[in-house]
């Protein structure tokens, strides 16, 4: 087996949605295996907070604003990133929120801000990033979507239905960059636990949701590595428009 399979360094990675979460241990496992990130959120305080901990440990990661809600703020911060680490070879798609509440409850505020940070936002970012990429004859696209974009679940409409989407627009993209080198791929994680949600799991309401996945665990955010490996680097040299899950079989669970 070639040893620079899933080599990544020197790769030039905008993460965004990287203040917490899987955006924080995408950043993180990019970072320690050589490649530069640029770390793209609202927050400057968190995401300078991360950078220093990836310098510490012998990486390079720079802070860049990005509010994925504003077009203007999106283009900025991917030139910025740019400006910091180099002309950018992956993008990896992360930025995204929820809400949780009866779909009949939700008002046409939550709607705008779910979908528009999870599906506009990932279309800005990706169009912006792919721009640029086409000039330069190639590059990686990494869409983070979710099984919830697949097999839905109660009370969040917005969600799943911005992840449906991303998932089309992964292929979409593919499809229409295939023929300048830029290969657009997902990964659909399932339940994995973060800092914010690891008390829900001890609920009954997360001890129920366990019970219906196959494996009776969730997932913990260093199994994406190697997807995220995988569609970062030149071992997925054939791969464009494929949507990957790691969620323990929830999808191919019994309804």
């Amino acid at each position: 087996m070639n040893d620079s399979l899933f080599d990544v360094s020197g790769e030039r990675v905008l993460v965004t949605g990287a203040s917490l979460g899987l955006g924080k241990r995408f950043a993180r496992c990019l970072a320690e295996r050589g490649a530069k990130v640029a770390i793209a959120a609202r927050s400057m305080d968190k995401l300078e907070a991360l950078a220093e901990e990836i310098r510490a440990e012998g990486g390079i990661a720079e802070p860049v604003v990005m509010d994925m809600l504003d077009a203007a703020s999106v283009e900025a911060g991917i030139a910025a990133a740019e400006e910091a680490i180099g002309p950018l070879s992956v993008l990896v798609n992360n930025a995204g929120i929820a809400i949780v509440k009866p779909t009949l409850d939700w008002t046409e505020e939550d709607w705008d801000r779910v979908v528009g940070t999870n599906l506009k936002g990932a279309w800005l970012a990706a169009q912006g990033v792919a721009k640029r990429m086409v000039e330069r004859d190639g590059g990686k696209i990494i869409n983070i979507a979710s099984v919830l974009g697949i097999r839905p679940i109660g009370q969040v409409p917005g969600y799943t239905a911005a992840k449906a989407g991303l998932i089309q627009l992964t292929r979409q993209l593919a499809m229409e960059l295939a023929r300048h080198n830029v290969r657009v791929n997902a990964i659909a994680p399932g339940y994995i636990v973060t800092e914010m949600n690891r008390p829900f799991w001890e609920t009954d309401p997360g001890k129920a949701l366990i019970s219906r996945i196959p494996m009776r665990r969730v997932g913990e955010p260093e199994e994406l590595d190697g997807i995220l490996l995988l569609l970062a680097s030149d071992a997925a040299s054939y791969m464009t428009g494929s949507v990957i899950a790691s969620d323990g079989g929830h999808l191919v669970n019994s309804m």
